[in-house]
């Protein structure tokens, strides 16, 4: 399970959170601000219908004359219709708020993800991202479209029926609202407290997200080690934790509205005692006293509302809190406003604008660390000329992946400059580097969709002859068509249908497809077969000609043909030359590679024994 802990909250409502919220979605405050005049025009219609009631005991029942009767069912009549059209467009208009809020939401965040740097996916779990794009959007986008009317539907409403007590009778009118104050307190005291529940609820359901995605994708790796059980404890150990935080919500919950419908109930009979006795005293009318009965029911609902609504607040705010965390991370990688202004962003480009690339590459005096504190360059120099072939070489966490990235940009030097063509790569955009950019990984990912789906990936306007020259160029093609519908082929999930020589011919093409100036084979070859690492390296001789070019590569018998080896250790280059320099020094490159040879003979020499056995 992952260590991931994310940040706790534990700020009560808070307004400015809302603020943000509403400014994501202000594309549709059209819709929110004709919800409210809906809500306004429903809570006018339910005020009128008991001073309607009151006029008919009045005029129709106690004076017993009938006139005009037909002119009020009429009226009453139409205020039905009224309400009925309205409750319809209400509940029209918030169904369709909701999905564009909720579309809104995930449009941001995705456009957010494409922008954070690589070290955001270093330290965060993809259930933790996944979480805040689903259940979170989701809750956010119920709350605002349903519960935040209501909001504004019951305030409304206890404002018209106060007013109208108070015209009608100021003493009752008091009577009646004297559970107000206990109401507030009982409010706060509660909602506080479910805050803290909802928060805790929303935190568990990440965890829980988390360990599903890293179940569904260990699951080889889970069959294959017997640990079934153990993962099933650890999930139990989470769910039931879950649970444990969701009946406490739940409790507190259950608690607070009896507590409401109490004192509402108390608000009910004090009318009913005080109201009696001044029907009998012939201060008011029956007709009054029926509408205070009815008020005095009738506020117990938006009340009642009102709390349930806070109370979903509460818990919609738990996931506003974490939704907002992501949607403010700033990468640590950004171009400058001036830098943006003239060669664009990732989502705006001006491609126009952008310098050509010769691809001549300069380290001065780089240091790097992860935000960890892991210290992995320091004072690097190294100049690579333009169309240079580089392969670099080492053991495991010796800084070689660190330096491609660094080049990539997907890091930024700690301190130092790295050079292109002679100027700070910062005073150029992202985007203008990284489109000049192949990138080769030693476990590359497909994308769901078609063979050429995923090789047009890296240039989406290219022609069918293309991609197809591209497939042929690593060798790709002949395979390619012997597929079931050759280009037009589905790949699955993560290029699942597929071998993992096949996906890594696949990658090769489609990263050169865009014609990149400069080119990166991290690990490319190591987990692949002898056969396919033959056809790859065939088609890096002729693909890497002219371009510059790094090759971090662990068989090393696939970079003798390089114009330069870098053996890097602890951050620092020990050796430097070609293939031929290097062994005639018999340094360490020397060691590794006559070590690497040897066991390659062995290898070979144990699976040629069982074949002479069986002959």
């Amino acid at each position: 399970m992952s260590n991931f802990e994310e940040q706790d909250y534990t700020k009560q409502l808070d307004v400015s959170l809302w603020i943000k919220l509403f400014n994501i979605i202000k594309a549709y405050r059209k819709e929110l601000f004709l919800l409210i005049a809906l809500m306004v025009l429903l809570a006018g219609a339910d005020a009128v219908f008991p001073l309607m009631s009151k006029y008919a005991i009045d005029t129709f029942i106690v004076k017993g004359d009938m006139g005009g009767f037909a002119l009020f069912a009429a009226g009453y009549m139409g205020l039905v219709v009224v309400q009925a059209l309205v409750i319809y467009g209400f509940l029209m208009n918030s169904g369709n708020l909701e999905c564009k809020v909720v579309h809104q939401i995930r449009k941001v965040g995705f456009k957010k993800l494409q922008e954070l740097s690589f070290s955001y996916y270093d330290n965060t779990p993809v259930g933790w991202i996944m979480s805040r794009m689903t259940s979170d959007a989701q809750r956010i986008g119920d709350v605002i479209a349903w519960s935040f009317t209501d909001l504004i539907w019951g305030p409304a409403i206890i404002i018209l029926v106060a007013i109208n007590m108070f015209i009608l009778d100021a003493k009752l009118a008091i009577a009646a609202m004297l559970v107000f104050p206990l109401l507030a307190l009982a409010s706060f005291h509660f909602q506080r407290i479910m805050l803290k529940n909802h928060r805790e609820v929303r935190k568990m359901n990440s965890k829980i997200t988390g360990a599903y995605n890293e179940g569904i994708n260990g699951a080889r790796t889970t069959k294959t080690l017997v640990r079934e059980d153990k993962n099933f404890e650890e999930f139990e150990n989470l769910s039931g934790g879950m649970r444990k935080a969701s009946i406490k919500a739940a409790t507190v919950s259950a608690i607070y509205l009896p507590i409401v419908i109490s004192l509402g109930s108390i608000a009910v009979g004090l009318v009913l005692w005080q109201g009696g006795g001044r029907v009998r005293l012939n201060l008011i009318t029956y007709g009054t006293y029926s509408v205070f009965i009815a008020y005095a029911m009738q506020i117990f609902e938006p009340i009642q509302q009102i709390a349930r609504v806070l109370s979903e607040f509460q818990s919609a705010q738990a996931s506003a809190e974490r939704t907002l965390t992501l949607l403010e991370t700033e990468p640590d990688i950004v171009d400058s406003e001036e830098i943006a202004a003239i060669y664009g962003d990732s989502v705006n480009p001006k491609p126009e604008n952008w310098p050509a690339i010769n691809g001549d590459i300069t380290f001065e005096n780089v240091s790097f660390n992860y935000k960890t504190g892991e210290k992995v360059l320091e004072d690097f120099n190294l100049h690579i000329q333009a169309g240079e072939k580089i392969a670099l070489v080492g053991e495991t966490g010796a800084g070689k992946s660190t330096i491609v990235n660094l080049i990539c940009r997907f890091y930024e030097p700690s301190s130092g400059s790295i050079l292109i063509d002679g100027v700070d790569y910062r005073k150029r955009s992202q985007i203008w580097l990284q489109s000049n950019l192949g990138y080769v990984l030693q476990s590359p990912h497909l994308f769901s969709g078609t063979v050429a789906d995923n090789i047009r990936y890296a240039k989406l306007d290219a022609t069918d002859e293309e991609v197809e020259a591209a497939a042929r160029t690593v060798s790709a093609y002949d395979f390619i068509m012997e597929l079931e519908k050759g280009f037009d082929t589905q790949v699955g999930e993560g290029g699942g249908r597929l071998s993992s020589g096949q996906k890594q011919l696949i990658s090769f093409a489609r990263a050169i497809i865009a014609d990149p100036k400069i080119f990166v084979l991290d690990e490319a070859t190591s987990s692949i077969d002898t056969e396919t690492e033959r056809m790859i390296q065939k088609a890096v001789d002729i693909v890497l000609k002219g371009r510059t070019s790094f090759i971090v590569a662990h068989r090393l018998s696939t970079i003798r043909s390089c114009d330069r080896i870098l053996v890097i250790s602890e951050g620092r280059i020990k050796e430097s030359g070609s293939h031929r320099q290097l062994m005639r020094r018999r340094g360490e490159y020397f060691n590794l590679y006559t070590n690497q040879f040897k066991e390659e003979q062995s290898n070979r020499l144990l699976q040629a024994e069982p074949e002479k056995k069986a002959l």
